[in-house]
């Protein structure tokens, strides 16, 4: 694989991207290169007032700011139905490690938001999606999905709650999604390809506005002395939304040791039990059921 860097990415006029969580971190330095190089971007952003301030800094690309709360389900609606045209969707908001709270549907926040918020919102945009120029599903997702696994008997953590744990969970729930996509899509000859992307270690506003209390003060020396830049964790995802080299189903992160930075994104490998085809099926039908959005 060539070291592919953001200079790398080509021109993106005509092109509409919608972004979620692009309002900080590495939503927004994907919104940044993307609209830098002439793209429409639609930034998905739960706060209208951080998304506009954050789309007011911005140059290049026509760039307009959404309201979409995905730990909202009627949000999710709302939002799929205001999107006209979309090539490529970039699953890219997350909730990191916060103490026990719920969806305004009930549903546990992280596994709630970080997989079922979007599983809905790709089954609401993937008609236009279908229409788009090269279109794309790009979910991402954590290097710490290898430590996650799916409870069907708790999915919902009534018998217990761990911050870490749920949010590896939500991220291995990323995983088996974005490859069932993948699998889903080519049996149905869709134009639509499906690949994932992880950060490494990114600087982020999701170790600062989640984890509390001793979680919470860890993540702030580590975020400054061990983190790479949000500009560089955005990188596999930039490559996976644009390069023509791109794998369908394809997994992208970070270059460096242990896939915790880098300069280039390269292929990783998800955990085994990701790739297992009968536990993806197993929670599609679940999240299909749990969202009410069914498709493929």
């Amino acid at each position: 694989m060539t070291k592919w860097t953001t200079d790398d990415i080509p021109q993106q006029s005509g092109r509409t991207y919608v972004v979620t969580g692009a309002n900080s971190g590495l939503g927004l330095e994907t919104t940044r290169e993307l609209a830098a190089r002439g793209a429409h971007v639609i930034m998905a952003c739960r706060d209208l007032a951080k998304g506009r301030k954050a789309c007011a800094e911005l140059h290049g690309g026509q760039v307009e700011v959404r309201r979409l709360d995905l730990a909202d389900l009627d949000s999710v609606r709302e939002f799929a139905g205001t999107v006209e045209k979309a090539d490529v969707l970039v699953n890219n908001a997350g909730i990191m490690m916060p103490p026990l709270r719920r969806t305004r549907q009930g549903f546990e926040l992280q596994f709630g938001t970080n997989h079922l918020g979007h599983f809905a919102l790709t089954g609401l945009l993937l008609d236009r999606l279908s229409e788009g120029d090269a279109p794309r599903v790009v979910t991402v997702t954590s290097a710490l999905h290898r430590r996650g696994s799916i409870d069907f008997d708790d999915l919902n953590a009534e018998r217990s709650y761990s911050p870490t744990g749920h949010y590896a969970n939500s991220k291995f729930a990323n995983v088996l999604f974005g490859l069932e996509l993948d699998r889903r899509l080519r049996a149905a000859g869709s134009p639509v390809l499906s690949l994932l992307a992880h950060p490494g270690y990114a600087a982020t506003n999701l170790q600062s506005s989640g984890p509390t209390g001793l979680l919470g003060l860890i993540m702030k020396p580590g975020n400054l002395l061990l983190a790479q830049s949000a500009a560089r964790g955005a990188i596999p995802q930039l490559y996976a939304a644009t390069a023509a080299e791109a794998e369908p189903g394809g997994f992208y992160g970070p270059d460096g040791l242990q896939e915790s930075r880098g300069r280039h994104p390269k292929p990783v490998r998800p955990v085994r039990s990701a790739t297992d085809p009968e536990l993806a099926r197993r929670l599609w039908s679940v999240s299909e059921e749990l969202t009410g959005v069914r498709y493929l």
